[in-house]
This record gives structure tokens, C-alpha cells and sequence, in this order.
């Protein structure tokens, strides 16, 4: 049975008519993540404006607070024509990290529209994708559109820390919300990137996460005799822990190229002419001619392990027993027997290391008849684009819904100015995303919907 309701080079939808103000909407909800369940807050008041926003179109919704008061997710169901197909999960979260009001041209949770943009934490990072979910769902529900196969659209808590309350409480403890969901498409994926052509001109690449590296924050800590600071001490915790750290952040892991990675380089030869030769000592320095994107696809040819945290002493003359530091730890899938291996050769044996935090990484093929739908809806609202696999640096709640077989995609799609660093926007100042990129992605979320 076809969808119905398919708005392809029609008249502006009712989708597209109001997904700016949604996105605005949802950025005036302070829903910051500090990581520390006390201080983290918003997330419950804006989930329940999204269940809101979901009913008055006619759905029925669930809220479900996972594990802690206050971490609010919403599910909604969809059904579709062939309700014997597996179903497909739509994900997107409602927290975003903290930002300094200060150091911003708006207000950061203003959801200010000037200048062709939608300003605003979380303007990227996710509530642009939260906004166009919303916007085509509540069309859906409204004009009576039966899309080919179920839909689940869940607005999710806690990503930006790992998902601990979030997605992989869910996944733990309320499998049953996830019953049918065969595939699954979320963020940071779908954006074009402008590469140029040896003729002169320009092609949109539009980047498919198929692959995210594994996410792990580490805690490292070494432990020694204390004793006053005025004497001669050779066996000083912080000296031996700020050694171990110094070793293990200046490090440089070997290049791995994995399917994910050497397919979009290959396809950005291709269109370039540049070569991205592996054995080269230089790729990164081809890789820079990229702009902008570069930071993050560099990050993917080899395993990082970045010190973010330092914690040792009590008192300037005592010289503490203990030293602490957390590292950030992103692993290329396949790689994390090699890496622990690694690590524990570069801060020695008198450093102890545990995994404060560890999520695999995940990697899935460029084919099949989802990644076809992403491409047909593309092309249809770009004809001269091109959709390409390629790997996250970073994570996200894809880690957890994977863990049940499901397979996962990130495909928020916008249409990008070339010359907006996008890269940077992600945690950065004066997050922001375009209008006409956020009308864009509503149209080809739409059809990719209706032939999913």
C-alpha cells in the first residue's frame, strides 16, 4: 500500500510552515545538562510541552521518567500501512550542555529568529531534528497521513551525559517501548557539506553517520605517601599522575581507516580529485582543505584520549596522597583491546585506570532500502547532491537502541551555507542554525517519512 500525503514539490506544508517556530519554542526551555542529575533541570517541563504539542494533533503519548525525577522522555506511535513491517524509531534529545550567557550575541536560550538563523543552545545539537520530528509528526496526525511502515518518534533526557538517564536506562529497564523498532535515525547526520570540483564547481555532500566511535571517560589515579611540602619527596602522587597524564594526552594512536571512513573518503576523492593516500604522513594536511568538517572526520582516523579533568590536594604544604584525572576516551570500532593496551603501556603501573563511563562504538553498512529513502529524498529536493557514509567522532543515543539489534542511522537533514562552520557550532558560542536549512530538512524528512 503507498504512503499518502506526500508534499514533494507542492505548496509549502503545514510542516515546513511552522517547524521555525517549534525549533524557537523548544530552545526557550533551559533544559541544560550539567552531567549532575542535581543540577541538571527543564527536561521534564519541556517534555511535557512536547507530549502537549503531540496530543493537541491527536496522538496518544507516554511519559516516562527514566530512573530520576524529573527525566522526562515522550514516545509516540504512528501507525503505518504495513503494520507487519519493523517498525522505525525516530530519536532526538531534549538536553543540551550549559552555556555562558555572557559570552553570546543573544540570549542563549532565547530562541531569538534574526539574521536568517534560529539562535540558541541546542539550535544543532539536537533541537533543530527535535523541532522538524515534531513539525512532520503533528502533519502526519492532523492531515491523516499513513506513512508505509510504523513510526516511533521518542524525545529523549540525558544524551549529553552518556544517556545513564536517558536511553540506556529505557533500553534497560522499558525494552518493551522499543517492541517491533527494527531501524532507527537520529542526529548528527544528513548536513551538507560543499566540497569543490577540479571543474570549478561545487557539490553538496550530504553525510550519513553510519559509524560512531566508542565513548568512554576514564578515570585515572595514582596514589603515594603524603607528607609536607617542604621536604624531598620522590614518590609524589600528583607528579607521578600529572607525568602519566601528560604521556597519555600528547600521545598520537595509530591511523585506522575503518569501511565508514574509507568509503567517504573515497567518494570525497572522487568529487574532489583530492587523494587521501593512508600511507601518507600529510593525510590530515589533505583532510584541512575540507574547512571546517575537518576536526570532525580527522577525529575518526585514529582512537583520541583527551585529559578533561584534574583533582589532587587539600592544602598549598601538604602533598596529598592521591591524585586524580578523568580522560576523554573515543575509540575506532574494532580498536578497544588495542587501546586499553595502549594506554596501560603510557601511564605505567603506578597509575590505576577504570572506566567511569564506557559505550561501544558502532558501525553499519551504506546499503539497503533505508539508506535508498535517504537518498531519493535528498535528490528530490536537491537534485545535484550526493549522499555519503562517514563516521562520527563523538556519540550518541544510537549506542544505547543498538545494544537491541536495532540499526541505526543519523539523518537530521540540512542544507548548509558553505562557508558556515558548522563543526563549531556543536557545544559552541552563539549556536544557531539557518531558516531556510530547517525548512529544507523538514521537506526532506517528510519524504524520506513517506518511503521509509
Amino acid at each position: 500500500m503507498a504512503a499518502t500525503g506526500d508534499n514533494s514539490g507542492s505548496a509549502r506544508s503545514r510542516a515546513v510552515s511552522e517547524v521555525v517556530e517549534l525549533v524557537s519554542s523548544l530552545i526557550r526551555f533551559d533544559t541544560s545538562n550539567t552531567g549532575d542529575p542535581a543540577t541538571t533541570k527543564g527536561e521534564r517541563e519541556c517534555a511535557e510541552w512536547v507530549a502537549r504539542q503531540l496530543e493537541d494533533a491527536g496522538y496518544t503519548t507516554e511519559y516516562v521518567e527514566s530512573g530520576l525525577p524529573g527525566r522526562g522522555n515522550v514516545f509516540a506511535r504512528l501507525p503505518g500501512a504495513d503494520s507487519g513491517r519493523g517498525a522505525l524509531l525516530l530519536h532526538g534529545h531534549l538536553d543540551v550542555v550549559p552555556a555562558e550567557a555572557a559570552d553570546w550575541s543573544v540570549h542563549p536560550f532565547s530562541g531569538a529568529v534574526q539574521d536568517g538563523y534560529v539562535w540558541g543552545r541546542g539550535a544543532i545539537d539536537m533541537k533543530d531534528m527535535v523541532g522538524m520530528m515534531l513539525a512532520v509528526a503533528r502533519q502526519f496526525k492532523i492531515e491523516g497521513t499513513v506513512p508505509p511502515r510504523d513510526l516511533v518518534f521518542a524525545f529523549l533526557a540525558d544524551e549529553e551525559n552518556g544517556g545513564k538517564w536517558g536511553s540506556q536506562w529505557l533500553v534497560q529497564n522499558r525494552p518493551d517501548l522499543f517492541t517491533g523498532i527494527t531501524e532507527a535515525v537520529g542526529e548528527v547526520g544528513g548536513f551538507s557539506l560543499t566540497v569543490p570540483r577540479p571543474d570549478g564547481g561545487e557539490r553538496r555532500l550530504y553525510l550519513v553517520e553510519t559509524a560512531e566511535k566508542g565513548l568512554g571517560w576514564m578515570r585515572l589515579r595514582a596514589k603515594a605517601r603524603a607528607g609536607h611540602g617542604s621536604f624531598l619527596h620522590e614518590d609524589n602522587a600528583v607528579t607521578i599522575l600529572a607525568a602519566a597524564v601528560a604521556r597519555l594526552g600528547t600521545h598520537t594512536f595509530p591511523l585506522v581507516l575503518s569501511d565508514s571512513v574509507a568509503e567517504f573518503l573515497a567518494a570525497v576523492s572522487e568529487e574532489t580529485g583530492l587523494a587521501f593516500d593512508p600511507g601518507s604522513k600529510d593525510i590530515e594536511g589533505t583532510l584541512a582543505k575540507l574547512g571546517s568538517i575537518s576536526r570532525i572526520i580527522g577525529a575518526t582516523l585514529r582512537d583520541t584520549a583527551n585529559p578533561t579533568m584534574l583533582n589532587a590536594g587539600y592544602k598549598a604544604n601538604v602533598i596529598p596522597q592521591t591524585a586524580e584525572a578523568v580522560v576523554d576516551c573515543r575509540v575506532v570500532p574494532g580498536r578497544l583491546a588495542e587501546f586499553e593496551r595502549e594506554v596501560d603501556e603510557l601511564i605505567g603501573p603506578d597509575v590505576e585506570r577504570e572506566w567511569v563511563t564506557k559505550l561501544d562504538s558502532y558501525e553499519t553498512t551504506f546499503d539497503g532500502h533505508l539508506v535508498d529513502a535517504m537518498n531519493e529524498a535528498i535528490l528530490a529536493h536537491d537534485p545535484h547532491g550526493r549522499t555519503v557514509p562517514y563516521m562520527l567522532s563523538g556519540g550518541t543515543d544510537a549506542k544505547a537502541f543498538a545494544d537491541l539489534g536495532i540499526r541505526c542511522f543519523g539523518f537530521a537533514p540540512l542544507r548548509l551555507p558553505p562557508e558556515l562552520d558548522f563543526a563549531a557550532l556543536f557545544h559552541g558560542v552563539d549556536e544557531r542554525v539557518p531558516v531556510d536549512a530547517l525548512e529544507f530538512g523538514t521537506d526532506v524528512l517528510e519524504h524520506f517519512l513517506l518511503h521509509s
